[in-house]
């Protein structure tokens, strides 16, 4: 798929999202890079076999959840 000199990383590879954008659709949150893999905004990925990888859990969306969890508990109950 990659016609790029030096070749853009494989989309199994660990710097898969080093690869250049082929497509870019800011407006609606996403990327298509050259080796096949679509990137969104939130660093999440869809890989050409169709794998998801989830965008990384960052330590202020683990603060909100626990911010949440009371709220929740409360609603159950």
């Amino acid at each position: 798929m990659c016609k790029h000199q030096p070749r853009c990383p494989d989309a199994l590879a660990p710097d898969y999202k080093a690869a250049r954008v082929r497509v870019s659709h800011p407006e609606q949150g996403w990327s298509l890079l050259c080796n096949g893999v679509v990137l969104f905004d939130d660093a999440g990925a869809l890989l050409p076999s169709g794998r998801e990888v989830a965008p990384p859990v960052t330590a202020s969306a683990l603060t909100c959840a626990a911010r949440a969890r009371p709220a929740l508990a409360a609603v159950a109950a």
